[in-house]
């Protein structure tokens, strides 16, 4: 069986997590922040277990002797930055948390830049000008007034925590793709994950003032963002980055507010707006642009083996 283009499996997980920002808003009045992201993960956990059980028998050792490294990235991809994202939206308005994370490819870059020497070629610069102008226009529904309008506050400030969590996350990935295993590794992260947010869960669970509504909606949210946005997403995500680096990788993040959007006209009703289309295309024709690069700056990207 061919193996899967990264590119597809950026794609895929774009999507996946586009449909993940879409369920997480229509039911953020029926589940609490660490409620949701700790069903999450232990329903992500309950449909992985099969698949990597025995291969974690024979990687354990191997996961075992960097555990620092894997306890980092189950804080920062799976504890931290749903979890942030989640609060956020509690906070601030969905066109401010999307603005501030579209600016993940830029910080990956900047730590891509700073700890491992890569550089952005031309096309890569480009594409990355292209892909963020197109978002901005999206969010700011094609006008300069609202985007200085713009204002900063709780919401927007975890937002930015929660790029950060996810840049190093991803650079993480990228540098210890040849040395830890990828899915026992990702299993470990979940067990992990859900330990650093079960006294969250409990406060919110003890919480008399927490509101929670158990509906099919709720249950389905549950399901999907456990399985799709979690699972198969991430395994994606990973494998891709692992093969084409953080800093290339990045860029396809912008993917998520298009399809966020996409699927809001599908499964809510709104209606598409020029603004949507002609920054959606400015997005394709970014990643496009940022997707093509010459053998000799392959030759000059950071190898994950140099890393060890």
């Amino acid at each position: 069986m061919k193996k899967p283009s990264p590119y597809f499996l950026l794609v895929l997980a774009t999507i996946l997590w586009g449909g993940n920002f879409v369920i997480g808003r229509a039911v953020s009045n029926q589940l609490p922040p660490y409620t949701l992201s700790f069903l999450r993960w232990c329903t992500a956990l309950i449909i992985f277990i099969p698949f990597v059980w025995n291969p974690l028998k024979q990687e354990w050792k191997t996961i075992k002797e960097r555990w620092p490294v894997v306890l980092f990235m189950a804080l920062t991809g799976v504890a931290g930055f749903n979890t942030l994202v989640y609060i956020a939206l509690h906070h601030t308005t969905s066109i401010n948390a999307s603005l501030v994370n579209s600016s993940t490819p830029i910080i990956i870059f900047i730590f891509s830049f700073v700890f491992f020497k890569e550089h952005l070629n031309r096309n890569q610069m480009l594409g990355t000008i292209l892909s963020l102008g197109g978002v901005v226009f999206i969010l700011s529904k094609g006008s300069f007034d609202n985007i200085l309008s713009l204002s900063f506050n709780k919401g927007d400030l975890l937002m930015i925590v929660a790029v950060v969590c996810w840049s190093v996350y991803s650079i993480m990935i990228k540098k210890y793709s040849n040395i830890l295993p990828n899915y026992s590794t990702f299993f470990v992260t979940i067990i992990l994950g859900i330990i650093m947010l079960f006294p969250f869960f409990m406060g919110e669970v003890l919480d008399p003032h927490t509101y929670f509504v158990w509906s099919f909606s709720s249950f389905f949210a549950v399901l999907y963002i456990g399985t799709f946005a979690s699972i198969v997403a991430f395994i994606a995500w990973n494998t891709a980055v692992s093969e084409i680096g953080a800093n290339r990788a990045g860029i396809f993040l912008n993917f998520i507010p298009v399809f966020a959007s996409i699927f809001a006209i599908i499964f809510i009703g709104e209606s598409l707006a020029w603004y949507q289309l002609l920054g959606g295309l400015f997005v394709i024709l970014g990643v496009y642009l940022s997707t093509q690069v010459s053998k000799k700056v392959k030759k000059n990207q950071f190898s994950p083996k140099e890393a060890s």
